[in-house]
C-alpha cells in the first residue's frame, strides 16, 4: 500500500528539518552564458541546482509553463526522473495550475501523476469541487489549490465578499478543509506577500499544508509568514523560492551560489521557526 501524501509530506519536513521548496523555473535568457546554446540546457542547469540545494530542501517545484513555452517538456521529464533518482524522500510538485471539467480534468491528472510522476500538483478551484475530484482521487498524491495568490491582482477576485461577508479566498480555504479534503491530501497556495491573509487561512484550515510563494524576489516577509502560517505542530508550510536561488549568480558558479542561498534561507526558516515553537509551545 502506498504511503499517504500527508504522511510523506510530514516525513519530508522532519527528515530534512526543512520547509524550503526550490522552484525550478529556468528561463533561457537568464541561464548562465556557458549553458546557452548547449544541448539540454534546462536539464543541465536543473541538475546542478538540485545537487547543490538538496541538503537544504523538503520539496522541489518545476513550473510547467517555463518548459512548455520553450519547447523543452522532454527536459521537464528528465528533471522529474532525476529528482526521483536522487531525492526520493522529497516532495515533487508540478506547478501546472490546472483546472477544467470532466474528462479533461482526468487527463490533466494523468499528465501530472502518470506522465511526470509528481507527488503533488497545483490546481485552480474556479470551476468548483467536482473539477478537483480527479486530482484528489489518490490519497498518495497531493493537490495544492490556489487560494490567495502572491500577485497584486489577486485582490480582483480572491478578495470579493461572498456569503456572510467573507472574502472568496476564505471560502476556498473552508471548503478545502472540509468537503473537498476527503482523502486528506489537499493543501492550499497562499502568497507570502499577504501574511495577514495567511493567518486567516490558517485559522480556517488549521491542518492543511500551505505552499507559499513570494519569498525573495516578490518581497514576502519570512518572519511574518511563519508566524501566521505554522500549524499546531510547528510545521505546515512549504516556503518556495525560485528566482532568488536559481539566479543567485549568473556566472559559472551558479550552482554553488544556489546552494549557498538555499542554505541561508533554510537556516533562516529554522531559526525563526525554533523561536516561534518555543514561544507557542509547538
Amino acid at each position: 500500500m502506498k504511503t499517504k501524501f500527508k504522511e510523506r509530506l510530514h516525513s519530508a519536513w522532519t527528515s530534512t528539518d526543512s520547509m524550503l521548496c526550490v522552484g525550478l523555473d529556468p528561463t533561457e535568457g537568464k541561464l548562465p552564458v556557458g549553458l546557452r546554446g548547449k544541448p539540454d540546457p534546462f536539464f543541465t542547469f536543473n541538475k546542478a541546482v538540485i545537487d547543490a540545494t538538496l541538503p537544504w530542501t523538503a520539496a522541489y517545484k518545476p513550473q510547467f509553463a517555463h518548459y512548455a513555452a520553450a519547447g523543452r517538456l522532454d527536459e521537464l521529464g528528465r528533471t522529474m526522473a532525476y529528482l526521483r533518482e536522487v531525492a526520493p524522500d522529497r516532495i515533487l510538485i508540478l506547478d501546472a495550475k490546472r483546472g477544467d471539467i470532466g474528462s479533461t480534468a482526468e487527463k490533466y491528472a494523468l499528465e501530472a501523476f502518470r506522465i511526470y510522476d509528481a507527488d503533488a500538483v497545483t490546481v485552480n478551484p474556479y470551476l468548483g469541487g467536482d473539477s478537483l475530484e480527479p486530482f484528489l482521487r489518490d490519497p498518495a498524491r497531493g493537490v495544492f489549490v490556489l487560494c490567495k495568490t502572491s500577485n497584486p491582482g489577486s485582490a480582483d477576485l480572491q478578495d470579493l465578499e461572498v456569503r456572510g461577508g467573507s472574502p472568496l479566498f476564505l471560502e476556498v480555504a473552508r471548503r478545502a478543509a472540509a468537503e473537498w479534503n476527503t482523502n486528506a491530501n489537499l493543501g492550499l497556495v497562499a502568497g507570502a506577500t499577504w501574511p495577514g491573509e495567511i493567518g486567516r487561512i490558517r485559522e480556517a484550515a488549521p491542518e492543511l499544508p500551505l505552499l507559499v510563494p513570494g519569498i525573495g524576489a516578490q518581497g514576502g516577509d519570512l518572519a511574518a509568514t511563519l508566524a501566521a502560517g505554522l500549524d499546531r505542530e510547528g510545521w505546515g508550510l512549504l516556503i518556495n523560492s525560485s528566482r532568488g536561488l536559481l539566479y543567485a549568480s549568473a556566472g559559472s558558479d551558479f550552482a554553488e551560489a544556489a546552494g549557498r542561498a538555499a542554505k541561508e534561507l533554510c537556516e533562516a526558516i529554522r531559526r525563526e521557526t525554533s523561536t516561534l515553537r518555543a514561544e507557542g509551545g509547538a
